[in-house]
């Protein structure tokens, strides 16, 4: 399960965290599900699933706020805006501002207009995507020749030909770079290949290499997390039901972890990946056990 997870690391990828960690930095203590002064959740899978609110959700978020804790609705969805998963949510009866939600395209505007504001960006994805760059300045070309990146999100709408414009940007020395690194995306009724499907397609039509990956897990995406939220990693809990993006994002970056077993992951997983949360809860309602 963690193939997918290899890509060549650039310079942006920011191994502060990670040296931090291996000097002990981030020794963790145990703590109860109150403690926290921010919390972090995941959607899909953790808040909702499909079109239906999940249990205890309303009730947990509405507790968090009357304790005037701080929450960050981070996904790694690339079809929708921040304004658009803001309406989704408010539409199941979650209320939450702009400033509250970080998705990987939103992160992929940011990375561009930071450290690569003169990108010419071909872009394989859906409208959403394309929207949140034109928010930060980003300029899109459809002119694989002249292209200095290629950016990978979920495209349902993926052709041949549009592998064949990437495969070719990429040979003639575009970077890729990928907005998150999920395989596949579940639905109620199975599956659909998601991001790194395609990315995957591109490596191996190009013979070239992901430059860098945006969305959960990357250490990236944990820095604009922070600097939205303005609290030290070690007093977040990471909430969410994939291990091998949400908990290896709460584990990674210094945060707490908890894998909510109403999504992708369960209990079996854990042993799989090998890769340990802090707290395993049945629903979003376990938060309030504490209370």
């Amino acid at each position: 399960m963690t193939g997918y997870w290899t890509y060549r690391k650039s310079k942006h990828d920011f191994r502060r965290r990670e040296e931090a960690k291996t000097k002990g930095q981030y020794a963790k203590r145990p703590k109860s599900l109150n403690e926290f002064h921010g919390y972090l959740f995941d959607l899909d899978g953790t808040v909702y699933s499909g079109d239906t609110l999940l249990p205890g959700v309303l009730s947990t978020l509405n507790r968090l706020r009357e304790q005037n804790k701080s929450l960050l609705f981070v996904t790694n969805t690339t079809i929708r805006t921040v304004e658009e998963v803001r309406m989704r949510l408010e539409q199941l009866g979650v209320v939450c501002s702009e400033s509250e939600i970080m998705t990987a395209s939103c992160a992929a505007g940011m990375y561009f207009q930071e450290y690569e504001p003169g990108a010419r960006v071909l872009m394989i994805g859906e409208q959403a995507m394309k929207r949140e760059l034109e928010r930060f300045d980003v300029e899109t070309t459809e002119d694989a020749s002249g292209a200095t990146h290629v950016l990978v999100g979920m495209d349902r709408q993926f052709t041949y030909d549009r592998l064949t414009q990437g495969m070719k940007a990429l040979r003639n020395g575009a970077l890729l770079i990928a907005a998150n690194p999920d395989p596949f995306c579940p639905l109620d009724d199975g599956a659909i290949p998601d991001t790194w499907s395609l990315v995957r397609a591109l490596e191996t039509a190009s013979l070239r290499q992901t430059f860098t990956v945006i969305g959960k897990p990357s250490a990236y995406y944990a820095e604009k997390v922070f600097q939205k939220l303005d609290i030290a990693p070690e007093e977040c809990l990471m909430v969410g039901d994939r291990i091998e993006t949400d908990i290896r994002f709460g584990n990674d970056h210094g945060m707490y972890s908890a894998l909510v077993l109403t999504g992708a992951d369960s209990r079996k997983d854990i042993v799989l990946t090998g890769i340990e949360p802090d707290y395993v809860l049945a629903s979003l309602r376990d938060i309030l056990a504490d209370w």
